[in-house]
Parts: structure tokens; sequence; C-alpha cells
């Protein structure tokens, strides 16, 4: 089981696809989160999103096993490692967080990737590259998603 969330930080003026926002994953073995680090550990939030979605596709599509992320303009971290039976194990600063499926690493955060388009994504203005680049990124990853389910 896993719960991921991403959010967009208030007050930081007209939408932008470089607001900063924050992660945060929940497992049955503990929680992490870019919020109240010191330094401050939040992130630009669409371009991340982005990120990471076009970098789980890759670890999914290729049988790679080992995935480091890390947000854009942040030191906030996620590991992703797959064992030979196909469980994911999440991680944050060394600790584990869950032990998952692909499908349901994919699931979840489709899930919380596809409320953030519909809550701020959906706000950029439409020139805005972040926009075009997180919807593109969402597409791409939606087969992965419906393959597993």
């Amino acid at each position: 089981m896993i719960s991921v969330q991403f959010s967009v930080r208030p007050d930081q003026g007209d939408p932008s696809g470089f607001d900063l926002g924050d992660m945060a994953l929940t497992g049955g073995l503990g929680s992490a989160g870019s919020v109240g680090h010191t330094p401050d550990q939040g992130m630009m939030i669409h371009l991340s999103v982005t990120l990471l979605l076009d970098n789980l596709a890759e670890l999914m599509k290729t049988g790679a096993k080992l995935l480091d992320f890390t947000g854009i303009d942040t030191s906030f971290g996620i590991s992703f490692r797959e064992d030979r039976a196909g469980i994911i194990t999440v991680s944050a600063e060394n600790r584990p967080l869950t032990k998952v499926t692909q499908g349901e690493l994919a699931g979840a955060v489709f899930a919380a990737a596809q409320e953030l388009a519909a809550g701020s994504v959906l706000k950029l203005p439409e020139r805005d590259s972040a926009r075009a680049d997180y919807f593109a990124a969402l597409d791409g990853f939606r087969p992965l998603v419906e393959r597993s389910a």
C-alpha cells in the first residue's frame, strides 16, 4: 500500500510552471515528505511530477531495477528498487516506506498526478511549456497504469 500526494504552495502569485510545491508519500513502513525541513525541500512541483512520471515510466518499461529520483530545485529524493520478484521497495532518506507492485505504484502516482492536474496544472497559462510537458507525461504514463490494472 502506498499513498502519494502532490501539492502547490499558496500565495505565489499568478500560476506558473515554476511554482513551488511538495510531495508526500506514506506506506506501511513509514512516511516521507518535502514539508518541514531545514533547509527547505520544496520543489518546482509541476516540473518535478513530470520528471517523476517520465522516470518511473522508463523504469517500468526497460526493466531497470533502481531509480533514485530527486525533484527539481530540491534535495528531496525517493528511491525505487525492484527485486527479482517484481516488488518495488520505496525509500526516502535511506528508510523504507513500503513494498508495492508496479501496478500499485503506478496507480498511486498516476492518481496523485491527475489530482494535481485538475487542481493546479489546468490553471497554468496555455502557453506555459510546463503545462504541455505535464500532460504529455501523464498521457505517456497512462498505458502503464492501464496495463497493470
